[in-house]
């Protein structure tokens, strides 16, 4: 079987406001776990408790994003400035 190789160039990323994408992602994460905690007991109950923990992983890898987007969106900013 031959490799493929692509036949035309890839596009350009898409830009948006991947900060604030991120930001209510997180949001979202940490507001879905504290909907869940009262329900503790019905999630140890029936072996779901996974779906606290997932909720929290997803809040806290949420952070380590917004950190990471926002020092690359201030990189972005700052190459841009020099070039001009």
């Amino acid at each position: 079987m031959a490799k493929w190789t692509p036949q035309h160039e890839a596009p350009e990323p898409l830009e948006g406001p991947v900060v604030a994408t991120i930001t209510g992602g997180t949001i979202l994460w940490f507001v879905l776990f504290l909907a869940q905690l009262p329900f503790y007991g019905w999630f140890h109950d029936h072996g779901r408790t996974w779906w606290l923990w997932t909720c929290l992983a997803g809040g806290g890898l949420g952070l380590i994003g917004i950190w990471y987007v926002r020092g690359r969106d201030a990189a972005i900013k700052r190459a841009g400035a020099a070039r001009q």
